[in-house]
């Protein structure tokens, strides 16, 4: 794969040097990344032909039929980068891997997986064994892909069962159902760990090659393959010789993307050369390997909830990322609700002696600093390093000093730091919009005619709950957009006579 960018030269304007970049791209298939002035991914595309792709944005002809988010789009383009792939199924895939990590705010679509197939297994089952869905969900397990080709994988994981004796059967625990006779182990396709035949020691280790093979790591299945193809030539079988070049085919179309992307592509940062500079900009003993970074997320007094984001060595670690309701505050205090998440955190980090980070991140300024320090001094934390990042002028908040640092916007350092916050503040309101759409889909405001989904959504956005809605007026009511007086007197009357207390009971979640 190869990338494209700016040469970042000051003395042309942003819109020749765009220009020249562009009649610079080939003709050739790929993904395109727009950036802001922050150098934030705000557009991923893909392009069956980059140059003429690309182009068309920029073609003056183009720019007085747009529409008004494509006209906002380029007034926002600063900068951008090409990567350059094999096939155009290969940049589709690639952008949807691009758009789940950068989360740009102009796609619209790839929010999820299910155009194409994952692969998923999960190792803590007694019994592992390799599983076809279309949904990545948060259960513990491996997932490959998501893949492009269908029938290369289904062909993949056969071999892969074939050549490592992998159970396919859907019983996940020895003893389940009384041992029958098992035609895949009779024809040796089978190891048939649940009736003992193998360890389940050895079994896993098989499992975790398997896997391996699924990453790219499969330089030995393949040169085994090879050697049987040519030797199946010599001996004048040629259909088996043609069945092994298929298999070996299926399983290069299978590694392939998930090798050259084993990690979120593009970052353009040095990761390394970005931590080191940060622990030198904030005087630490050595680059902060691990920041946890803090967001907290409200809508009026609606669902106050909070996020804890984890990033080792300049990347996420989502298996380590947190979700919080706040508990003790009822009203919005962004203060009161960081100094909760702090301790709550800390306490369980103290508790089950968790490793510490060596970076503390809050989404704020000298409010938010204060009450996570006093937080961290009450548990004996307070030697953790820690800044806070304000969102309005990008300033670094420090304890004990007086006056925000300020870095350079083009510092690679400050750019690590804004996307680990933002990051943080994607996940609390993914949680925030999770809660809301739970509360609107349990709503009594579903049994009233005239609601649609889009005023449910606006009532409890104002209000918070049925129960706030019914200390309200009509006329209170009737303030918002797309709500009559006379609907606010119906949405009154019918609360007033139908709602429960038990309506009011809040959705349990997931919580650190």
């Amino acid at each position: 794969m190869n990338s494209f960018n700016s040469s970042g030269n000051d003395a042309e304007s942003p819109q020749d040097r765009l220009r020249k970049m562009v009649n610079e791209l080939p003709h050739k298939p790929g993904v395109y990344l727009y950036k802001d002035r922050l150098n934030r991914v705000i557009y991923v595309g893909k392009a069956r032909d980059l140059h003429k792709r690309v182009s068309q944005y920029f073609h003056p002809s183009r720019r007085m039929g747009w529409d008004p988010k494509l006209k906002a789009l380029m007034d926002s383009v600063y900068d951008f980068e090409v990567h350059v792939v094999r096939s155009e199924p290969e940049a589709l895939l690639l952008e949807g891997k691009l758009i789940k990590d950068f989360r740009p705010r102009y796609n619209i679509s790839f929010r999820d997986d299910k155009k194409f197939l994952l692969v998923k297994v999960n190792l803590n089952d007694a019994i592992p064994r390799f599983v076809l869905t279309r949904m990545k969900k948060d259960d513990g397990s491996r997932y490959f892909g998501p893949y492009a080709h269908s029938g290369a994988l289904r062909s993949s994981l056969m071999l892969l069962k074939k050549k490592y004796h992998l159970r396919s059967c859907r019983a996940h625990t020895p003893g389940e159902r009384e041992y029958k006779h098992c035609l895949d182990h009779a024809i040796k396709i089978c190891s048939a760990p649940c009736v003992n035949k193998i360890t389940m020691d050895e079994y896993k280790k098989n499992i975790i090659k398997a896997c391996d093979a699924l990453e790219g790591k499969n330089d030995e299945l393949v040169t085994d393959l090879h050697a049987e193809m040519k030797d199946a030539a010599v001996r004048l079988d040629f259909e088996k010789a043609a069945s092994l070049r298929d298999m070996i085919q299926d399983l290069q179309k299978t590694s392939k993307f998930t090798r050259k992307f084993a990690r979120p592509l593009p970052r353009s940062i040095n990761p390394k050369k970005d931590l080191s500079d940060l622990g030198d900009i904030l005087g630490l003993e050595g680059p902060p390997r691990i920041i946890e970074c803090f967001d907290i997320s409200n809508i009026s007094n609606t669902h106050i909830v909070a996020s804890m984001v984890c990033f080792r060595d300049g990347f996420s670690e989502k298996n380590d990322y947190r979700r919080y309701r706040i508990r003790s505050v009822e009203i919005q205090n962004d203060f009161a609700s960081m100094a909760e998440v702090i301790r709550r955190r800390y306490a369980r980090v103290l508790i089950q002696q968790i490793r510490r980070p060596n970076l503390i991140v809050v989404d704020g300024g000298k409010g938010q600093i204060s009450s996570a320090l006093e937080e961290l001094k009450k548990l004996g934390l307070d030697s953790i390093p820690l800044i806070g990042l304000a969102k309005e002028f990008e300033e670094i908040y420090r304890p004990f000093q007086p006056h925000p640092l300020q870095l350079p916007k083009d510092s690679g350092a400050l750019k690590l730091l804004q996307r680990i916050r933002d990051e943080a503040h994607r996940f609390a309101n993914g949680y925030h919009q999770l809660l809301l759409k739970k509360r609107v889909e349990e709503s009594l405001l579903d049994e009233i005619p005239g609601i649609s989904e889009r005023k449910k959504i606006a009532l409890l956005t104002k209000f918070g709950s049925i129960k706030r809605i019914k200390t309200f007026t009509p006329e209170e009511i009737s303030t918002i957009d797309g709500i009559s007086l006379r609907l606010a007197r119906d949405i009154k009357t019918w609360l007033l006579r139908n709602s429960q207390d038990t309506f009011e009971a809040d959705t349990p979640a997931p919580e650190d």
